[in-house]
């Protein structure tokens, strides 16, 4: 039972991802389709934080860094 609610959230985040992004990879080669998978599971992660962003009221902090003197 411990592992239930495991698989089921990895369940869900596939389902969501499929929806989202669609259910079939357009690459051939099988190393394209893994960087096709890579860049969908990274999209969906983004889409998540900038979801819980405007959920949340988080304001972004960007670091800034000054230009260095040589």
């Amino acid at each position: 039972m411990e592992h239930y609610y495991t698989r089921s959230n990895i369940e869900a985040t596939n389902a969501a991802i499929k929806r989202k992004f669609g259910e079939t990879l357009k690459s051939k080669s099988p190393v394209a389709q893994v960087n096709e998978l890579l860049v969908k599971i990274i999209e969906y992660n983004l889409t998540v934080v900038i979801h819980e962003m405007y959920e949340n009221g988080i304001q972004p902090e960007f670091l800034i860094q000054a230009k260095r003197e040589m």
